[in-house]
Formats: C-alpha cells, sequence, structure tokens
C-alpha cells in the first residue's frame, strides 16, 4: 500500500522525519509541491507524501474514510476503523527511514489534518509534532499529549471544516496543559496559500518542546 506515496527527499543521515497527509479525493501526488517546498526549506528532513489506502467515494483520488453520509456522530467510529492502518503507514516510514516519534512530524491537510489530530488521542505516541491546516478533531478533546506539539492552521473563510474547530481544539488543548498553537489567516478559505506554507515551515524549524 505503500508504493503510491512519493519520497520526495531521503537524505543520510536524516534529522527528521515530515509524512504529508492530502485529503479526502486528492492524492500524494497533489502535494508534491507542498512536500517539495518543505523539503527544500528543511535539507536535513526525509519527506514523504503519503497516499491515503481506498479509492474515494467521491469518485477522485483517494480516502482515508469515506465522507459519503458523514455526521457528527459517524464521523469518530470512521476515523477509529481507519487508524490502526494509519498508524501502521507512520510506524513504516520512521523504519524505512531510521526515525524515532520524538522527530516525527505530521503534515495534514482536511482529512489528513483530521487523521494526524485524532492519532495524537491513541495510547502510543507517534509524532513529536502535528501541524494541522483546515482540520479538526472528530470529538472534543480528550488528553493533551504531553510528547507532541500542535500547530493549527486554518483559514477564516474556510466553508468546508469551519475555522471554529481549530478555535475549540486550541481552547481545549490549552485547557488540558497541551502545547499548541493557532493561527487563523484572513481571506483564506479551505486551501493552503504561501502563508500557510511559510507557518508550516516556521513550525518545522522550531526547536521548543511542549
Amino acid at each position: 500500500m505503500h508504493e503510491a506515496s512519493i519520497a520526495i527527499a531521503q537524505p543520510q543521515p536524516c534529522e527528521q522525519l515530515v509524512l504529508i497527509f492530502h485529503g479526502v479525493g486528492s492524492s500524494a501526488q497533489d502535494l508534491a509541491p507542498l512536500s517539495q517546498a518543505l523539503a527544500e526549506a528543511c535539507p536535513g528532513a526525509a519527506v514523504v507524501s503519503v497516499q491515503a489506502p481506498y479509492p474515494s467515494q467521491l469518485g477522485r483520488g483517494q480516502e482515508w474514510f469515506s465522507v459519503i453520509g458523514v455526521t457528527e456522530d459517524n464521523r469518530p467510529g470512521r476515523i477509529a476503523q481507519a487508524m490502526p492502518q494509519f498508524v501502521q503507514t507512520i510506524r513504516y516510514w520512521q523504519d524505512v527511514m531510521g526515525i524515532d516519534a520524538q522527530r516525527t512530524v505530521l503534515v495534514g491537510f482536511s482529512q489528513g489534518a483530521i487523521m494526524s489530530l485524532e492519532a495524537t488521542q491513541t495510547p502510543e505516541p507517534l509524532a513529536g509534532k502535528v501541524i494541522a491546516m483546515a482540520g479538526r478533531f472528530a470529538q472534543p478533546v480528550r488528553q493533551a499529549p504531553a510528547f507532541t506539539q500542535i500547530h493549527l492552521i486554518h483559514g477564516e473563510q474556510d466553508s468546508v471544516v469551519s475555522p471554529q474547530w481549530s478555535v475549540h481544539a486550541h481552547q481545549q488543548l490549552e485547557a488540558l496543559g497541551g502545547a499548541v498553537t493557532l493561527d487563523l489567516l484572513p481571506n483564506l478559505g479551505h486551501g493552503i496559500d504561501g502563508r500557510a506554507l511559510q507557518l508550516a515551515i516556521s513550525h518545522l524549524a522550531s526547536t521548543d518542546g511542549p
């Protein structure tokens, strides 16, 4: 299942592993330009644009879970069903690159951000940082991971995933004592622009710990 993912950069030795997860109906190739920009900005990082495993029921691209008929009630169950394979994918690339969880960064957009955020609620720590763009938690935050910094980036005009989800996540994580930042970008809808890219690069370069 990993053959469709794209290893953008594999420096030897590598100091960091950056896994990039696309949205529903998209592909690893669609986020290759973002991945390339992150690789160029962080030359010591191994960067992989990860392909979701299932053909999207929207008719194009791939997905981790179906959004056909998705509701607030059934979304958590769909994510729970998809999570073991998501975790296995992270572990696979950590093994390939010889990188531990502390030096792993998950960068997700939309559904990729949802999966990355929900992965912080699993018992085993998977990454030192999560950079979630236009994403949300599927349900209220259950724990603030002591091991993981969480960076939320969201367009204020996002009509697909409301920016209020990131506002709520920021509030919940702060209340639980988590390491979290929030950047709301004016005049940005459901997408990634130059500002979001620069924020992601800044978070990748940051050495601040939780």
